[in-house]
C-alpha cells in the first residue's frame, strides 16, 4: 500500500519540533535508542548553523538537517535499523563538508561511517551526463544500463542503497524552487537511475513517487493532462480501493475462500506510459485502480473469479487467463476488468501464492518482464538484485538482519566494477583492474602513452586497484611506448587479458623490427665473408619460401633459422659461388631440374654415372639400390623406395653402397687482414686444426709502416657452412680485422 508522506512537526515559529519528531519515531520503532538519535540530530543541526555563520551552506539552498529528518522518515517505513537512520541523519552534513567522516566514525562508530562513505560513493552517479532535453523514452540505453549496474555494484550493504534512494527522494521533493536546468537534470537522473533501482528492489511506493515527480518536470504538458483526467485525488482513489478490498473480503469469507487481498492506485506516469505504448485513450485504461487477490490453489483462482464476476459486471474483452496459457516468460495469473461501485472500472488480478512468488522473484518477476533490454543482464548483477530484495523482505519481518546480509553477500559473485571517465561516462571493468587496465580499456593508444593517473582528483600509482565509483583521468605522454615492467605479474600493473595482449603485441612488433635489423646485419655479414656485395633478393625469397624480405630477416634475427643455413641452401641457385677450380661449394641442393648431380661417392656402379633420386632422397649411410635407365645412368634410391620397384624396373636393379669418404673437399681461397702481432699466424692455423680443415697453400705479406699483415690461404672445405664457420672463428681472433673469401679474376 502506498504511504502518503507527512511533513516534520513544526513549532509555531516554523522551526522543527525535534522532540515531537523523536516521539513519533519512537512510536514506529520502540526499540530505537532515542538518546543516540537525538545526539546525531543535535550534531547535524549544529554543523548546519556553523555553516550558515561561515556562509558555507549547501549550494542548493536546502537544509542538511531537515533533509536528514526526511530521509529518516522514509527509511523508518522501510524498517532500516538504527545505524542506518543515524547515517541518513548525518549524510548530507558530511556530503556538504560540514562534518568529516573521521568525526562521524569517532562519535557514532565505524559501521555508521562505512554506510555514509558507501552513499558518498554512490553519489558519483551524478557525474553522468544526462540529456536535459531528451524525451522520457529516448535515453541512451547502454550508458544508463551501465550506470544502473554500477549502482548495484557499489552496494555491499542494502542500507546504502536505501539511504541513497531516500536522499534522492527528498531531493526531488524539494526541487520545485530550483532553476529549470537543475530541475531537469535531477528529474532525468531520478527517472533514468533511481526510479528503476527502486522498482527492481520492489519498493513500489518510492518508485511511483519518483517516477511521477520526475515525469512532472520532464513532460509537464502530459503530466497536467493526465492529472486533469483523473477526476479525484490520489488519497480518494486509495480510500476507494480500501472499500473494494473490504467488500471482497466479506464475500470471499462467505464462500469460505482463504485469500490475501491488496490494492493500488495506478500513478500518473504509469497511466501515460500505458496510453502511449498501447495507443489507447484514458477511458481505456482499466487498471487505474487495481486489486490483487492471492489464494492457496489453482481451483481457488477460478472460484474467486466467479465471485468477482457475480459481484460486479465484467468489461468485455478485458479478461486474460494466463494460468491456462502462461506468457512466454512463464508468468501466470488471471486478469479481469470490472465495473465496480460508483461505476468506476478496476482491474482484478487473481493468482496463487506460488505464482505470486514466481512472478516477484522468479524469471518472470514484475520488474523483469516489464523492463526492456533485459537479455544482457549479467548473472552477478541479477544475484545482487535478488540479494537486495531478499534482505528487504527479511528486514520487514525480522528487523536488523545485517548478519544474514553479510552471509548472503559472500555467496554473490559480483564480476564487474563500474568507474567514470573524466567526461562522466561509465566504464565497466573486471574487479582488481588498475589504472593501466583502464587506459587500455578506453583506447589502445591511451594505454601505450600512459604515464600516470589521477583517481578522484588525486595522483595515484599506475598499479592502483580501482573501485566502483572512482573517476579516473589518465596522464599521457607524447611517445607511444608502454613499459615492459607492466607485464611483470608481481608488480600488479596489469590484471586484464585485454591490456596484457595490447602490451605484448606492441613489444612483439618492436621485437620484430629489431629482429629484422639483426637478421639483415647477420646475413649481410655472411655475404661479406663470401665477397658477395649484391644479391637478387627475390630469388633468395623464392628458394627460402618467404613472401617478404622482412619475414626472412626476422626469422634470422630471432634465431628461427641460421644465416649460414640460408646461404647453404641458396648457394647453388642464388649465390653461384665459384672457387678457383670448382663450380660450387653446396651439396645436395636442387637446381630446379628433376634430379641433381650428386657430389656424394657411391660404390658398386663401375664406370656408370649416377644421380641421387629426388623421390626418396637417400643420404650417406642409408641402405640404397640403383636403377639403370636407358641412358645408362644409375638412379640411386632407398632400398624400400616404391619407385625403385616399379614393373618396368625389373632386371635393371643393382645393389649399391656408399664409399667411406662421402664428401669431396673443395679448394677455396680466403684472405685475412689483421694487425700484426706475435703468434697471430699460429692462432689462425689453430682454427683450421679445430675445424679439421686442410691448408693447401698459404702466403703472407707484412706492411711495417701500418703494422698490418695480409694472409692469403687456399683451404679445402666440405661445405659452405664449414667455410663460413671457419671465417667467423678467424675474425674473432685478437687483432684480426676481416676474414673473407676472395674471388679469382
Amino acid at each position: 500500500m502506498v504511504k502518503v508522506r507527512a511533513e516534520q512537526p513544526l513549532h509555531f515559529d516554523g522551526s522543527i519540533n525535534l522532540e515531537l519528531w523523536l516521539r513519533q519515531l519512537n512510536e514506529k520503532n520502540p526499540e530505537i535508542n532515542l538518546a543516540r538519535i537525538r545526539e546525531v540530530c543535535d550534531l547535524s543541526q549544529q554543523a548546519e548553523e556553523k555553516a550558515i555563520a561561515t556562509n558555507s551552506v549547501w549550494s542548493a539552498g536546502q537544509s542538511s538537517f531537515k533533509t536528514g529528518l526526511g530521509m529518516a522518515d522514509i527509511l523508518t517505513e522501510l524498517y532500516v535499523d538504527e545505524d542506518g537512520l543515524v547515517a541518513a541523519l548525518i549524510y548530507r552534513a558530511v556530503r556538504e563538508n560540514q562534518l568529516t567522516l573521521n568525526h562521524v566514525k569517532k562519535n557514532f562508530g565505524k559501521n555508521v561511517a562505512d554506510l555514509v562513505q558507501g552513499v558518498l560513493r554512490m553519489a558519483a552517479i551524478s557525474n553522468i551526463q544526462f540529456g536535459s532535453n531528451k524525451p522520457v523514452l529516448g535515453e541512451n540505453v547502454d550508458q544508463l544500463e551501465q550506470a544502473r549496474r554500477m549502482l548495484v555494484a557499489l552496494v555491499d550493504d542494502v542500507r546504502v542503497a536505501l539511504i541513497k534512494l531516500a536522499e534522492r527522494t527528498c531531493a526531488i521533493r524539494n526541487i520545485a524552487k530550483s532553476s529549470p536546468e537543475k530541475r531537469l537534470k535531477l528529474a532525468r537522473e531520478i527517472f533514468d537511475i533511481y526510479a528503476p533501482l527502486a522498482h527492481r528492489l520492489g519498493i513500489g511506493h518510492l518508485k511511483w513517487e519518483l517516477e511521477d515527480i520526475a515525469f512532472r518536470y520532464l513532460e509537464p504538458v502530459s503530466y497536467k493532462r493526465i492529472a486533469h483526467l483523473l477526476d479525484e485525488k490520489r488519497t480518494v482513489r486509495l480510500e476507494y480501493i480500501e472499500r473494494i478490498i473490504a467488500s471482497l473480503q466479506q464475500k470471499l469469507h462467505a464462500f469460505k475462500i482463504q485469500a490475501t487481498i491488496n490494492g493500488r492506485a495506478k500513478h500518473i506516469y504509469s497511466i501515460w506510459r500505458k496510453m502511449r505504448n498501447k495507443g489507447i485513450s484514458f477511458s481505456e485504461v482499466y487498471d487505474v485502480r487495481a486489486v490483487r487477490i492471492l489464494v492457496p490453489g489453482i481451483n481457488d483462482c477460478y472460484r474467486v473469479l466467479g465471485v468477482v464476476h457475480n459481484l460486479w459486471r465484467n468489461v468485455p474483452y478485458e479478461f486474460d487467463d494466463y494460468i491456462a496459457t502462461p506468457k512466454e516468460n512463464g508468468y501466470r495469473s488471471l486478469h479481469t476488468a470490472v465495473v465496480g461501485p460508483e461505476g468506476k472500472v478496476l482491474e482484478i488480478q487473481i493468482r496463487t501464492d506460488e505464482m505470486h512468488e514466481e512472478a516477484e522473484l522468479g524469471v518472470c518477476s514484475h520488474w523483469q518482464y516489464k523492463t526492456p533490454d533485459k537479455n544482457d543482464e549479467p548473472q552477478a548483477y541479477e544475484e545482487r538484485i535478488s540479494w537486495l530484495r531478499q534482505i528487504l523482505d527479511w528486514q520487514e519481518e525480522l528487523g536488523d538482519v545485517s548478519g544474514l546480509a553479510k552471509d548472503l553477500l559472500n555467496e554473490v559473485n559480483l564480476d564487474r566494477i563500474y568507474v567514470f571517465t573524466p567526461e562522466g561516462h561509465v566504464i565497466d571493468m573486471m574487479p582488481g583492474s588498475t589504472s593501466v587496465d583502464f587506459a587500455y580499456r578506453v583506447h589502445t593508444e591511451i594505454g601505450h602513452k600512459c604515464r600516470g593517473s589521477k583517481v578522484n582528483g588525486r595522483v595515484v600509482p599506475l598499479n592502483y586497484v580501482l573501485k566502483s565509483g572512482d573517476q579516473i583521468e589518465i596522464i599521457v605522454g607524447d611517445e607511444i611506448e608502454p613499459r615492459r615492467e607492466w607485464l611483470h605479474a608481481h608488480l600488479g600493473y596489469v590484471t586484464t587479458s585485454r591490456a596484457r595482449a595490447k602490451i605484448q603485441s606492441w613489444f612483439g612488433n618492436r621485437t620484430k623490427r629489431k629482429n629484422i635489423e639483426e637478421g639483415l646485419r647477420l646475413l649481410t655479414a655472411e655475404l661479406h665473408h663470401l665477397s658477395i656485395d649484391q644479391l637478387e633478393w627475390s630469388k633468395l625469397l623464392q628458394v627460402m619460401d618467404y613472401d617478404r624480405e622482412d619475414d626472412l630477416f626476422a626469422a634470422i634475427g630471432s634465431g628461427d633459422i641460421n644465416a649460414l643455413d640460408v646461404l647453404e641452401l641458396a648457394a647453388l641457385d642464388i649465390l653461384e659461388l665459384h672457387s678457383d677450380n670448382n663450380k660450387n661449394l653446396s651439396e645436395g641442393v636442387s637446381n630446379g631440374s628433376k634430379y641433381h648431380e650428386s657430389t656424394v661417392s657411391v660404390s658398386g656402379i663401375g664406370e656408370f654415372a649416377h644421380i641421387i633420386s629426388s623421390c626418396c632422397k637417400p643420404l650417406a649411410g642409408d641402405s640404397i639400390v640403383g636403377v639403370i635407365d636407358d641412358e645408362k645412368i644409375v638412379h640411386v634410391h632407398l632400398q624400400d623406395c616404391i619407385q625403385a620397384f616399379r614393373a618396368d624396373s625389373y632386371g635393371r636393379l643393382m645393389r649399391l653402397d656408399w664409399e667411406k669418404d662421402t664428401r669431396r673437399r673443395l679448394p677455396v681461397t680466403i684472405e685475412v687482414e689483421a694487425y700484426d702481432r706475435p703468434g697471430l699466424l699460429h692462432e689462425v692455423t689453430g682454427v683450421f686444426f679445430e675445424e679439421k680443415t686442410n691448408i693447401i697453400a698459404m702466403n703472407s705479406l707484412t706492411d711495417k709502416d701500418s703494422n698490418s699483415v695480409s694472409v692469403t690461404m687456399v683451404m679445402e672445405v666440405k661445405s659452405l657452412n664449414q667455410l663460413l664457420r671457419t671465417l667467423e672463428k678467424i675474425e674473432q681472433l685478437q687483432n684480426v680485422i676481416t676474414a673473407r673469401r676472395t674471388v679469382s679474376s
